[in-house]
Formats: C-alpha cells, structure tokens, sequence
C-alpha cells in the first residue's frame, strides 16, 4: 500500500492531468497563474511557500496544506519554520483551524520520516 505521500501525489497528479485533458481555458490558466504566482520573484519560492501554507490553513484546504508542505520541505524549510508558520496561520485563523494544525503536523512529521 502506498504511504499517504505517494497516495496523495498520485492522486493529485491523476486527476490534474483529467481536468488539464478537458481543455478547459479557465482552468487552464488558473493552473498557470498558479505555477507562475510560486516563481522566485522579489520573494524567494520558500517564502512563498510558507505563505500559500498560512493561506491554506486559514482557508481549512488539508489538500492544499499538504502541498505547500510538502513545497516547503522541497525547498528546504524547517520543522521551526513550518511551526511558526502554522502558529500564524491558527492565530489569524482562529481555533477552528486546529484540526487542519493537527493534520498538518502529522503530514509533517511523514515528510520528515521520509528522509530518515
């Protein structure tokens, strides 16, 4: 069985390539425009990251989360920095994106097993 990283990765990738296939211009662009908005620009693509993660807990998207952690991991973010940035996130979220903090830091703590 795959691990959670893998299932959701191979999800993901799956049901992009469905929704990229339909030839649909919007999505087409919100894709791109989503793509290009992570670049390095005048921020660095870490910092960006880490604010897709706050938005995305804010937003309570546990899909999202686990993408932009995993970005983050990519780009050679830290648990510290991952923690400080989800305690933002709980604090301008408020409690009710607890459960997503939860979540986030189990998924977390898997991206951190992977490289043991």
């Amino acid at each position: 069985m795959p691990n959670q990283v893998e299932a959701f990765n191979a999800y993901r990738s799956r049901m992009n390539e469905k929704l990229l296939a339909d030839n649909t211009k919007i999505i087409k662009r919100i894709f791109n425009l989503d793509t290009n908005a992570f670049m390095p620009g005048a921020l660095d693509v870490k910092t960006k990251e880490l604010l897709g993660l706050v938005a995305s807990t804010v937003l309570r998207c546990d899909d999202c989360v686990k993408y932009h952690l995993e970005s983050v991991k990519k780009e050679g973010g830290t648990k510290e920095e991952v923690m400080e940035t989800l305690g933002i996130a709980t604090l301008i979220g408020g409690t009710i994106v607890i459960p997503h903090l939860r979540r986030a830091y189990e998924y977390w703590e898997i991206l951190e097993d992977m490289d043991s």
